[in-house]
């Protein structure tokens, strides 16, 4: 019987409680659609391939519904091109040697590229044998019929024939091509890991931060101890800087630490400068602890905060580039934008594998401060509410 009043009890508070019983039910739902979405436009992924002095033939069997080929001059330069346009990766033909420059900022389309050339000169091996065997069976159908005419005509001079032999001149083998490759960012050794860290660093950077944070500034409400201060005659804008600077501190100190593990634990090549990463990061955090500090004023304990993350962590994961934000739906790409990661983790990744510099990703950088400014005045408002005197 107690253990009936205690399950009882706990089905009582579930159902008094609206925003867990949403956030349970509701949250894995809202989850799942976004993840449909996402996957689903995301089904067939493409790689633009430039082709310059290339065999039409060779073309064609490189062409398939993974690859977009855009043709150039002969005179083009590869690397130029490939910043200019960001395409995959360009393929160059001089004789029967091939020359591939891929752009390598993300492998998954690299790999593409090369399973398609692969694809392709197989292709061309299997048409020529085909085309080669179809024209023996041709040649030695009409000797056979010449042979018949001469048997009938006159059968001793058959007999003295010797035996037919297919022309060894009218095989056809398959142009035989040789093939460098060169990578404008990374290697031949860049993988998955790498193409996702940057966004995977941010990611860790703003959910820690933003738990932290939320859960810190809940606690010291709940316990009463925001009440006493804010009595005193401390300004809230002052507060809500305290709060910035003091875990702003330790949001530095994270991110050097994921920054530094990352890339020289792992030996992971960075392209760009390891101190953009840095505050690339740190405007995340900031943004993260603006937001956790908000997000908190609507939960009344540690556990509604934590089931906050569904409705706005991983949201951002889902659009910071993990899924190719280029095969999404048209409105998906736009809801992208809203999101603070988005920015943050479309930066890191320009900045570890394409060497963006500081000029390249002001923009971003400039809607991160937005978000923290709009944040921090949010907070300062909603101080208001909880000042008793």
């Amino acid at each position: 019987m107690r253990t009936l009043a205690i399950v009882k009890r706990i089905i009582t508070e579930m159902f008094r409680d609206k925003r867990t019983l949403a956030l349970m039910f509701l949250a894995p739902l809202l989850i799942l659609t976004l993840m449909y979405f996402l996957f689903d436009s995301n089904s067939d992924t493409t790689a633009t391939l430039g082709v310059s002095n290339v065999d039409s033939s060779l073309v064609n069997a490189v062409d398939n519904s993974h690859i977009k080929i855009k043709h150039y001059s002969k005179t083009i330069n590869a690397e130029h091109v490939i910043r200019r346009d960001n395409i995959a990766g360009v393929l160059k033909q001089s004789g029967n040697k091939l020359t591939v420059t891929y752009q390598n900022s993300e492998p998954s389309k690299s790999t593409i590229i090369k399973q398609s050339l692969q694809q392709g000169t197989i292709k061309l091996k299997f048409a020529a044998l085909k085309a080669a065997t179809t024209k023996q069976a041709a040649a030695l159908k009409q000797q056979q019929a010449i042979l018949k005419k001469l048997v009938k005509s006159s059968p001793q001079l058959a007999a003295q024939l010797p035996a037919s032999k297919t022309n060894s001149n009218s095989k056809q083998s398959a142009k035989t091509y040789t093939t460098s490759s060169h990578y404008l960012y990374g290697s031949s050794n860049s993988n998955f890991f790498i193409e996702f860290l940057p966004i995977l660093l941010g990611f860790f950077v703003f959910l820690f931060v933003f738990l932290i944070s939320g859960i810190s500034l809940l606690h010291e409400r709940t316990t009463g101890t925001l009440s006493r201060l804010l009595a005193t005659p401390i300004r809230r804008s002052e507060i809500i800087t305290g709060y910035l600077i003091g875990y702003g501190l330790f949001a530095v100190l994270q991110t050097l630490l994921l920054v530094w593990f990352a890339f020289y634990v792992f030996q992971v090549t960075i392209v760009g400068n390891f101190w953009l990463l840095v505050l690339i990061n740190l405007c995340l955090a900031l943004v993260a602890l603006t937001m956790g500090i908000f997000i908190s004023t609507f939960a009344n304990s540690e556990f509604q905060m934590i089931q906050f993350i569904p409705i706005v962590v991983i949201p951002q994961i889902l659009f910071s580039g993990l899924v190719p934000l280029s095969g999404m739906a048209t409105w998906l790409q736009w809801l992208a934008h809203i999101f603070p990661l988005y920015y943050g983790a479309s930066s890191l990744t320009n900045v570890a594998t394409k060497g963006a510099t500081l000029a390249d990703i002001t923009p971003n950088l400039l809607i991160l401060i937005a978000f923290l400014i709009g944040f921090t005045i949010l907070n300062i408002v909603g101080m208001k509410r909880y000042r008793r005197v």
